[in-house]
This record gives structure tokens, C-alpha cells and sequence, in this order.
């Protein structure tokens, strides 16, 4: 069973279906699809070019376990125009093998849009001269499989976190990746000699909750569309990082790439604060129905603090450089009343 089994079969065959994916592996973490993917792909004095900010254990790996090994980095601001991602391919491609092209979109915590249609013609144009393009590889954890589908944008593999809305009921640990069967059956030689396969009992249980996955997410997506209508009016609040919110917000190239990449906003948010961390801490303290916790994408509504949670291991530098402030607050929306939840936030904000 750490190369296969009938739970785990089953689970790979319904993921490729959501993505209409060539082929699938489930994985036994989010981070393990992930770290078994660069170890699959990537050799020392090989290229990573990524864009920023991803999950922070992501790049952890990428730029301190990894980089142990002679493995370099290049990365781009996730709304980066096709020009700035051609020059940085092109710096890339001149330190030599360019092995990945790794991606997160929405960005882990700013939910910052990539161009991936861009990206993929950079690639594209870049390597057109060489027998070996780098995959296009994408985290789609935050909006996928309702709310976006990359494979069909120009990404040759996808990546989720099924512990969050695939998983949805914050009761198991598991990961994915989808795509091209050439690129699978490469990463799957590596699962089956490391042995992070997902175990059958997580693969049963992930089977359970992709049968209400569409109505989790739709529920969940309904709920946030209110609650940032609400924040977004609320005199304590600087800015509602949301993606329903792009087009009235003025952001034309995030809209542009809203427009043509998406299906909808999603329920995962980045809350901007007027003030600091310690407004953040005092109304995450105050909150009542919403959870101080990281993960997203379950029945329960969470929120938490990226600098000092999710992202405190990443050096403060490299946090302003990304955008993860002091203010910043992530939400998560579940799927319970949108009227008590928004009564909950106006409590919390009013500690503040």
C-alpha cells in the first residue's frame, strides 16, 4: 500500500476527473505532494523560478532545504506583467537548467493573482529553442476545483492541500497533484521509493467529503461575498483583500486575470487592519463563532495572523518585501449563518 491501493486508486481517478487531469496522486500532506514533486524534478545546480509570496513552508523548502543541495531560485511578485516574467526566465535560463516553474495562486496570505496564460507563454517563448520546457506547476489550494482550474490556463501540474476545502471537515491530512501523465508517472517513481502515498482510511475519507464538495464551496463562497460587503464598509477596516472586490477596487491587471482565470472568489480573504498587531491580536481574541486557527476551507469559519503564525518563521525582511504586515488578518469562511458571522466580526471590531 505505499504504492497503491483501491481507496487510493479511486480518490486519483474522481481528483482527475474535477480537474480533467490526465493523471493524479494523492499524498499523505499537502507539503509532501509538494516536497515530492522538487525532489522528482530538480537536481543540484538546477533552477527554481517561482512566484511570490508562497506558503511559508514552501519556501522554506524551496530556499533553505533545497538550496542546501546547490539548488537556486529566482522568484517574481505574483502579479507580475509578462515583461518582468520574461526577464526574470531570461536571468533563469542563463544560470542554467531552469527545472521548475512553480506558482500559488491565489498568493498564502495577500491572495494576489498569477498570470498564468503569461507565464506559460514566457515559458513557451523562452524554451522554444530547447528539447526540454520546464513544467508549469501551481498551487490551486485556495479556489480549486469550483473556483479556478489552471490545467486549462496553460499549467502542466496542479497542486492541493486536500486537508482544506477537498478535505473540508478539518479531520484529516492529505495532498494532491494533478496533470500530465508524462509528468505524474516521473513523480509517482518518486512516491513509490519515499513512500508518501495517503493512507487508504484518509483516501476513504476524502472520498466521503468530495461527494458535498461543490456545496460546501459554493455555501462557504455565498457567505464570504456578504461578510466582505460588511468589512468592506466598516470604519475599522483599511482594505478587504478579496477577490470579488478587484474590478471596484481599480486593480485592472489583478481584474484582467480575475476575469479570465476564475470562477469565482472564493471564501479565503486577507483582512487589512487600520492599525498594527496589536489591533490583529485584539480582535482575533475577541472573536466568538470564528476560530483562531490556520488551515482554511472547512465547515468552520477560522482566522489568524500571517506574520506571527503561518509565516513567522520567514525572515521580517522578506515579509515586507511580500506584503505580509502587521494589519494583515487571513479569513477563512465556513459555512455557517452569513448573519452571525457578520455579527461576530462587528463584536470583534469594536474591541479594537
Amino acid at each position: 500500500s505505499r504504492f497503491n491501493g483501491p481507496n487510493q486508486e479511486i480518490l486519483e481517478d474522481r481528483l482527475g476527473v474535477w480537474e480533467e487531469a490526465e493523471d493524479a496522486l494523492a499524498f499523505s500532506s499537502g507539503m509532501s505532494a509538494i516536497a515530492t514533486l522538487f525532489l522528482a524534478m530538480v537536481k543540484p545546480g538546477d533552477t527554481i523560478v517561482h512566484s511570490g509570496p508562497l506558503y511559508a513552508a514552501t519556501e522554506t523548502l524551496i530556499a533553505r532545504v533545497l538550496g542546501k543541495f546547490g539548488v537556486n531560485y529566482i522568484d517574481f511578485p505574483a502579479g507580475a506583467s509578462r515583461e518582468a516574467i520574461d526577464k526574470v526566465l531570461d536571468r533563469a535560463k542563463a544560470q542554467g537548467r531552469v527545472a521548475m516553474i512553480y506558482l500559488e495562486s491565489p498568493a498564502n496570505p495577500t491572495n494576489a493573482l498569477v498570470d498564468v496564460e503569461a507565464v506559460a507563454a514566457s515559458r513557451d517563448a523562452a524554451f522554444a529553442d530547447t528539447e526540454e520546457k520546464p513544467p508549469i506547476a501551481i498551487d490551486n489550494t485556495f479556489l480549486g476545483p469550483l473556483w479556478q482550474q489552471p490545467l486549462k490556463h496553460g499549467a502542466d501540474l496542479v497542486i492541493y492541500s486536500l486537508t482544506k476545502y477537498a478535505g473540508g471537515h478539518s479531520d484529516l491530512v492529505a495532498g494532491g497533484l494533478l496533470g500530465t501523465k508524462a509528468h505524474i508517472d516521473i513523480v509517482r517513481s518518486m512516491r513509490n521509493t519515499i513512500g508518501t502515498i495517503t493512507d487508504p482510511n484518509t483516501a476513504w475519507m476524502l472520498l466521503r467529503s468530495l461527494e458535498t464538495l461543490e456545496l460546501r464551496m459554493s455555501r462557504a463562497g455565498e457567505n464570504a461575498a456578504k461578510v466582505c460587503r460588511f468589512l468592506a464598509d466598516h470604519a475599522k477596516v483599511e482594505r478587504v483583500g478579496y477577490l470579488g472586490f478587484l474590478e471596484e477596487q481599480g486593480d485592472a491587471q489583478q481584474a484582467d486575470i480575475y476575469r479570465r482565470h476564475c470562477l469565482g472568489a472564493g471564501s479565503t480573504f486577507s483582512l487589512y487592519l487600520k492599525g498594527g498587531e496589536r489591533e490583529s491580536f485584539a480582535f482575533l481574541d475577541a472573536l466568538r463563532i470564528a476560530k483562531l486557527a490556520v488551515s482554511l476551507g472547512g465547515t468552520e469559519t477560522l482566522a489568524s495572523h500571517p506574520a506571527g503564525m503561518t509565516h513567522i518563521s520567514v525572515a521580517e525582511p522578506r515579509k515586507s518585501q511580500l506584503g505580509i504586515t502587521d494589519n494583515l488578518v487571513r479569513i477563512s469562511i465556513g459555512v455557517e449563518d452569513a448573519d452571525d458571522l457578520i455579527a461576530d466580526f462587528d463584536q470583534a471590531l469594536a474591541t479594537i
